[in-house]
C-alpha cells in the first residue's frame, strides 16, 4: 500500500483532524507526527494536554498505523525523511499558513509525492481558540505549564495581572517580531501591584485570601500559568498552608524573597531600612516550602537579595548554593542597577556549578536588556514584574483629568479603547 504523512498537534481533537485521518487512510498507510512542545512554540499557544499524553491519543486515533515525534514547526523535515507518496492537510491553511503550504509543496516536489486537501468544515473549531482551550484548563493542567515552559523555550515570557481584564489582555496579545509569534507566557500576581490596585501600602498588608479571590477571578477567565510573589513568605508554618492552596488552585510556583521585618519594595534598596534575613533561617522556610508540595510540578524559587542590599557577590552566590540544596527548584536574583552587568556576573558564575536550575529575572530597572541577551546569559524566566498597572493608572489620570477640564468626555475619547473591543475582549460578550 501506499504510504502517507499527517501532522497534528492534538490539544483538542476535533471532527477536522478525524475527516483528514479518514482521507489518509483511504490513501494507504498513514503515519502520524505528533508536534513537540517545543516545535509549537513561537507558532501556538504551548498545548494543555502535554506531549506524551498527545502521543497516547494519537496512537488510539482510528486510521493511524504509526506515530513518531515532528520536533519543528515545518513538515518539511519528517517529509524528506519519510519520503510519503501522501501528505493530507486540510485546506484552511492555504489562507492561515501560505509559507507552510509552499514549503511541504516544495519538499514533496522533490521525489514526486503528493498533496491531497480535505475541506475545511464550517463550525469546526480551531484547536487554539482560547474559548475551547479554557474546557480543557484543569489545575493540574495549569500548574504544570511553567516546567514546560522552561524545558522548551530559550526564556519564557510572564507579565503581571492585577485583575481579571490586565490578564485578559495578557492572555489575548499577540505581536510578530522577525517573523515569529510572539505572546506572553503566563501571569505575576504581584504583591506590588495587588495592593497598589486596592490602594494600599506595599507591606504585605494585603491579606492571603484577598489575593486568592483575586487569583480565581483571573483563572475563571484565562488559561495561562501563574508565578506567585509571596514576599517574605511569612511565618514558615503558615507559607506551607498558603502553598497547598496555590496548588490547588493551579498556581505554578511562588518566590519568597530572603529578607526579614516589615517588608519594604527592593527597588528602593538600601535607601530605606531592610533587613536580609540569614542564610539557615531562610533555608529552613525554604525547606518547610518544599516539604508542602504536592505536586511535583510545582515550583519553589528562591528570591536573593544581596545585589539588592549591597551584600556582594559572593554572598548572592552562596546564598544560591545554600537554597538549592534546601530544595529550592529555582532561584531569582534581584537587582536595581541600570544595566544588566551584575546579574550577568550573578547567572554566568551561577551556571558555573548549575546548568539546569532554573533563573529568573526582573529587568525592572535595567530594562533596556533584551530577551535574547538574558536567554543567552543563562536565565530561563523574565517577569515584567508592574508595568501594566503603572501604565493604567496615568491613562486613567489623564482621562479623568480631561473630563474635568473640559466639561465633558469628547476631547479623552481618541484615546479610550472602544466599547466594542472591550466587550470582544471577554469571553461571552458576542
Amino acid at each position: 500500500m501506499s504510504s502517507v504523512y499527517v501532522g497534528f498537534t492534538l490539544d483538542v481533537v476535533h471532527t477536522g483532524h478525524l475527516t483528514v485521518l479518514e482521507r489518509a487512510a483511504s490513501l494507504g498507510h498513514v503515519t502520524l507526527g505528533v508536534l513537540t512542545d517545543k516545535a509549537v512554540t513561537g507558532h501556538r499557544p504551548l498545548p494543555i494536554v502535554d506531549f506524551e499524553q498527545r502521543k497516547r491519543i494519537a496512537i488510539g486515533l482510528k486510521g493511524v498505523s504509526k506515530v513518531i515525534e515532528q520536533n519543528q514547526w515545518s513538515y518539511v523535515p519528517n517529509i524528506l525523511e519519510l519520503r510519503p507518496d501522501y501528505f493530507v492537510h486540510g485546506d484552511d491553511w492555504v489562507s492561515t499558513e501560505p509559507q507552510l503550504r509552499e514549503s511541504v509543496i516544495t519538499a514533496l516536489s522533490e521525489y514526486g509525492g503528493t498533496l491531497i486537501e480535505t475541506s475545511h468544515e464550517e463550525g469546526v473549531t480551531n484547536a487554539t481558540d482560547r474559548y475551547l482551550r479554557s474546557f480543557q484548563m484543569t489545575s493540574g493542567a495549569r500548574l504544570s505549564t511553567l516546567r514546560r515552559l522552561i524545558s522548551c523555550k530559550p526564556i519564557a515570557r510572564f507579565i503581571e495581572a492585577h485583575n481579571p481584564m490586565s490578564a485578559l489582555i495578557a492572555e489575548t496579545l499577540v505581536s510578530n517580531r522577525s517573523g515569529q509569534r510572539i505572546v506572553f507566557d503566563g501571569f505575576w500576581s504581584s504583591s506590588l501591584t495587588d495592593s497598589t490596585s486596592m490602594g494600599l501600602p506595599d507591606i504585605e498588608v494585603l491579606d492571603f485570601s484577598r489575593r486568592i479571590n483575586n487569583i480565581n477571578s483571573i483563572f475563571d477567565v484565562t488559561t495561562k500559568p501563574m508565578i506567585y510573589d509571596a514576599d517574605t513568605g511569612g511565618i514558615g508554618e503558615h507559607l506551607a498552608i498558603n502553598i497547598t492552596t496555590l496548588q490547588r488552585l493551579g498556581v505554578s510556583a511562588v518566590i519568597i524573597e530572603d529578607k526579614t521585618g516589615l517588608k519594604k519594595n527592593s527597588l528602593l534598596g538600601n535607601e530605606v531600612p531592610q533587613t536580609q534575613d540569614k542564610i539557615e533561617s531562610f533555608s529552613q522556610k525554604i525547606t518547610i516550602a518544599n516539604k508542602a508540595k504536592v505536586d511535583p510540578n510545582f515550583m519553589v524559587i528562591a528570591r536573593i537579595e544581596s545585589l539588592i542590599l549591597e551584600a556582594g557577590m559572593d554572598d548572592a552566590l552562596t546564598r544560591a548554593k545554600a537554597y538549592i540544596e534546601a530544595g529550592a527548584d529555582g532561584i531569582m536574583i534581584h537587582s536595581r542597577k541600570k544595566t544588566p552587568d551584575e546579574v550577568f556576573k550573578f547567572s554566568n558564575l551561577f551556571r558555573d556549578s548549575y546548568s539546569s536550575i532554573p533563573l529568573i529575572c526582573v529587568p525592572t530597572s535595567y530594562n533596556k536588556v533584551t530577551e535574547t541577551e538574558l536567554a543567552n546569559n543563562g536565565f530561563n524566566v523574565v517577569i515584567y514584574a508592574n508595568q501594566l498597572l503603572r501604565s493604567a493608572y496615568p491613562a486613567m489620570y489623564n482621562a479623568a483629568k480631561s473630563i474635568l477640564e473640559n466639561g465633558r468626555a469628547y476631547e479623552v475619547d481618541q484615546s479610550l479603547m472602544s466599547i466594542k473591543e472591550i466587550l470582544n475582549l471577554i469571553p461571552g460578550t458576542s
